[in-house]
């Protein structure tokens, strides 16, 4: 496993990251707890030492989860948690905050994020809550999280910003529009979410076939569409060329395709499976060819140009 600092701090992170958002339940389907702290042992036990959770996954029980499977060993790991937009006003996000600590089980956090922007609340009066909080010692960097690249130069002018986590992956290169080349000038990472665009990447959809249930809350997605998911069938046979060919599985080439994006720290992969979280965590270790990843690029924007114009 490879690792990189994280912005002006003294951190490194690994360059894969596990997500909790499943973890929390809710909106997916729940392995068992017991199972989802074994993951995450397993997972730092192969080199993963980031994990990114939040207290809307689940109304807190990733959190829980998260702290459970992480204890005694807080001094190897960096944890990430996130505050809620209807929270950002300067009360809410020390309550907030407080409440997380509590079921993490730890008395700081190496990340707070800011999970959504709000407009009706002043970004100066949540980013004065932030840094106070800082100052306190109870959160070691500060990130956001789905800011435009105006909206994350306005907090930058508040206070110091040393993370931000957008949605990126093959199927969502949004990112690539300037906050990419904007975060990498001021020393910001990003942590990407979404890397394998939650479960398209892996094939299961247009290759093992696999339908989503009507409940299921990916199905009125973009992507998901059922128009969208016919174009992004071509995505999906170039990325099953390359991988047969490598031996490797379709979202571990979704992966390593993020990891060499130039300005892309780590990328955000959550998963129940045992099986599956030691595929991901060897992604880090795939070597791309230049050829390759332009092909994939390539196909990807193709794919995307004709969504957009759909």
């Amino acid at each position: 496993m490879q690792y990189m600092t994280l912005g002006q701090t003294a951190m490194k992170a690994s360059r894969i990251t596990f997500g909790c958002w499943e973890m929390g339940g809710e909106k997916w389907k729940l392995t068992s707890d017991e199972t989802n702290i074994q993951v995450v042992r397993t997972a730092l036990e192969n080199g993963v030492n980031s994990f990114d959770t939040a207290e809307g996954y689940g109304a807190g029980h990733s959190e829980t989860i998260l702290g459970k499977a992480l204890e005694g060993r807080r001094k190897d790991c960096i944890i990430a948690t996130k505050v809620s937009p209807e929270n950002l006003n300067a009360s809410s996000v020390r309550k907030s905050l407080e409440a997380s600590l509590k079921r993490l089980r730890t008395d700081y956090v190496d990340i707070y994020y800011i999970h959504w922007p709000n407009p009706g609340i002043p970004m100066e009066e949540t980013m004065s809550a932030f840094n106070k909080l800082k100052e306190e010692g109870l959160l070691r960097a500060i990130g956001v999280s789905n800011f435009s690249l105006e909206q994350l130069k306005e907090a930058l002018k508040l206070g110091r910003i040393d993370l931000i986590q957008p949605e990126y992956s093959l199927l969502q290169r949004d990112i690539e529009k300037g906050i990419l080349q904007f975060c990498s000038e001021n020393r910001i990472s990003v942590m990407s979410y979404s890397s394998i665009a939650k479960g398209i990447l892996t094939g299961v959809f247009h290759i093992g076939q696999t339908q989503l249930a009507e409940d299921d809350f990916r199905a009125p997605r973009r992507l998901f569409l059922k128009a969208h998911m016919e174009k992004e069938s071509e995505l999906i046979h170039a990325m099953k060329k390359i991988a047969d060919t490598r031996k490797i599985t379709l979202s571990q080439l979704a992966i390593s395709w993020l990891l060499h994006k130039e300005g892309l720290t780590s990328a955000l992969v959550g998963t129940q499976n045992q099986k599956h979280l030691i595929e991901n965590i060897k992604a880090a270790d795939i070597e791309l060819t230049g050829d390759e990843m332009g092909n994939l690029d390539a196909v990807s924007m193709r794919v995307l140009n004709s969504i957009d114009a759909s």
